[in-house]
């Protein structure tokens, strides 16, 4: 009797943490690929979302390179920030994944710099406010170079 009584517990725990009541369900979150490329880019420019949505973006770098010369990211900037500032400071901070340490509120979310054949990912609930917010690889030159996206946050 036991045994059914701690099945039955644990079957019960399972669905409240994963019912919709409670935001925890992976069906709450959509899942963007994105490719980080060797001309500086990537192969997805453009991301429409709503309001309040949580996605998921999931980066890998696609690259023979050596690491020192070809990493990737994704920063998802803020609406008022300058985000040639933003990358031009970024960019000499290696130490901290090329983000520059007095900046880390000028971004919504980012993943971690992964150089070719690695991935990595960020889960974010996308901002309430309405517009196109810049997203860009902080890696050197990369941005200049015209790596970058934008999250169109739409009704």
């Amino acid at each position: 009797m036991r045994y059914i009584i701690e099945k039955i517990a644990i079957a019960a725990l399972t669905i409240i943490l994963f019912s919709p009541l409670t935001g925890l369900s992976q069906d709450d979150v959509r899942t963007i690929e994105i490719r980080g490329l060797d001309n500086m880019r990537y192969d997805i420019e453009e991301i429409e979302a709503k309001p309040g949505e949580r996605i998921r973006i999931v980066l890998t770098t696609v690259s023979d390179m050596p690491p020192q010369g070809m990493q990737h990211n994704v920063v998802v900037m803020k609406l008022d920030v300058d985000v040639d500032d933003f990358a031009m400071q970024s960019m000499m901070s290696a130490d901290n994944g090329y983000i520059a340490p007095d900046r880390e509120d000028d971004f919504i979310a980012r993943t971690e710099m992964v150089p070719g054949g690695e991935i990595t990912e960020v889960t974010f609930t996308v901002p309430d406010e309405v517009g196109d917010y810049e997203y860009i690889c902080t890696f050197p030159g990369h941005y200049m170079g015209g790596m970058s996206g934008i999250l169109q946050v739409r009704e």
